[in-house]
This record gives structure tokens, C-alpha cells and sequence, in this order.
């Protein structure tokens, strides 16, 4: 697939236009040589996390950004499965709807992974780059990092939204604080150490191997209990 090869950077005079599934920038673009622009991901999973909580799920964008929006999407709705698949109310059976819309996003999730991975391998050929013999591996991909930034997006906005409940004791509002203190560095660390891993890739510094996960339990072909049950008729 022909994609353009570079990704821009802009300041945050973004304007997301969600209603008319369009973006306009009201900017100076800048050609950066990043394979992904990782503040511009950080600006998405921020923004669309809150735009999705009041209004549908929607995916605006492009290239590369576009496999990471539906990759957050799968997060978005795993989030809120989850949480109800917990509540004290509900009953077996709508447990195991639940359950099984679970599976079904994870893998989803997975493979958006692989996919934003595999977008990184296609550029990194287009471009001619390929790891220096001395070039050391990674034991996470972009794609896994990117994952762990979603989540992060989420964990930050449901704290936040913790801080806003009207029966919040002061002791749960000084607790909640703390884990967002905490959340807060621990996604700059993470932003910054994908960053790096990045240009490492870029310069030939670092190769870049898409890990394959292969579930198994979705599979026809590998779960026991479903290639039993399509033996058995």
C-alpha cells in the first residue's frame, strides 16, 4: 500500500471536527522525519477519550493515526465492559455477553497493535532504513507502547472523574490525587522512552520486530472447546 511518508507536527491550535468526521488545522505544518509523531498520538487519545464519553466514536484520521484511533477505540469500549462486567447486579447470563464482547475487543485490540507495528515495517522499507549489524533489540514495540498510552488516557480520565464525584471523601479525593500524580509520570516516562525507541529504530540504532501473538482462544483451529464442539456437529 502507497502511503506518504512523513507525519507533521503542529502546535495546539487543533481543531478536531468530529460532526463532519473531518480535522482542521489552524497551523503551519512542519515536515518532521519522525516515523510517528508520538505528542500528536498523546493529543488523540486526550481528546477523543473525553469527545467519546458525550458523543459516538468516531475516527477522524489518517495513515497512521487512524490504525492508532481504533486501537484506542478497542480500549475505549474494553474500559467500559470491564466495569460492567463487575457491577453486583448483573446476572450470569449478561455476564457472559459480556465476556464474549471482551474477547472479541481484545483480539481486535491485539491486532491493531500488530497493525500499527506493521505500518512502522512499511515505512522503515519505503524510506530504505534498515538496523545497523550491531543493532540492538527491543523487548516492546512501538504498537505495545502506544497500547500502554491509551490506557493510560483512560486510567488518567476515570481518576479525574473520581475528583468530581459528589460523595468523594477528602481521603478519597488526597488517594486519587496520588494515583494521578503517579499516572501523570508514568505516562511521561513511558511518551518519552517511546519517543527515543524511535529514533533508535530510525537511525538504525534499534530493530524493529512485530511480535505476532497468535490468541488462541478466538481460534477455531486452536481452541480445543471450539474445534471439538465444530467436530461433533
Amino acid at each position: 500500500m502507497n502511503r506518504k511518508l512523513r507525519s507533521l507536527t503542529f502546535n495546539r491550535q487543533t481543531d478536531y471536527d468530529f460532526e463532519n468526521k473531518s480535522i482542521h488545522y489552524q497551523y503551519e505544518k512542519i515536515v518532521s522525519s519522525m516515523i510517528i509523531d508520538i505528542d500528536e498520538v498523546l493529543q488523540l487519545h486526550e481528546t477523543t477519550v473525553t469527545k467519546w464519553h458525550t458523543s459516538e466514536i468516531e475516527n477522524p484520521f489518517d495513515e497512521a493515526l487512524s490504525i492508532v484511533c481504533d486501537q484506542h477505540s478497542d480500549n475505549f469500549r474494553l474500559w467500559h465492559e470491564e466495569d460492567s462486567a463487575r457491577c453486583p447486579t448483573t446476572n450470569d447470563i449478561e455476564i457472559a455477553a459480556v465476556k464474549r464482547r471482551i474477547d472479541k475487543l481484545n483480539q481486535s485490540r491485539n491486532d491493531r497493535i500488530e497493525k500499527i507495528d506493521e505500518w512502522i515495517s512499511e515505512v522503515l522499507e519505503q524510506r530504505g532504513i534498515e538496523p545497523k549489524e550491531n543493532a540492538r533489540l527491543n523487548t516492546e514495540t512501538p504498537g505495545s507502547a502506544i497500547d500502554r498510552l491509551s490506557i493510560m488516557a483512560l486510567r488518567l480520565y476515570h481518576l479525574d472523574e473520581q475528583l468530581q464525584r459528589d460523595d468523594a471523601t477528602p481521603d478519597h479525593r488526597v488517594s486519587v490525587n496520588e494515583k494521578i500524580s503517579i499516572c501523570k509520570m508514568q505516562k511521561l516516562r513511558l511518551s518519552q522512552a517511546l519517543k527515543d525507541l524511535l529514533d533508535e529504530i530510525e537511525q538504525g540504532r534499534c530493530q524493529h520486530v512485530t511480535y505476532r501473538q497468535f490468541k488462541m482462544y478466538n481460534d477455531k483451529n486452536l481452541n480445543p472447546y471450539l474445534y471439538k464442539k465444530q467436530a461433533d456437529g
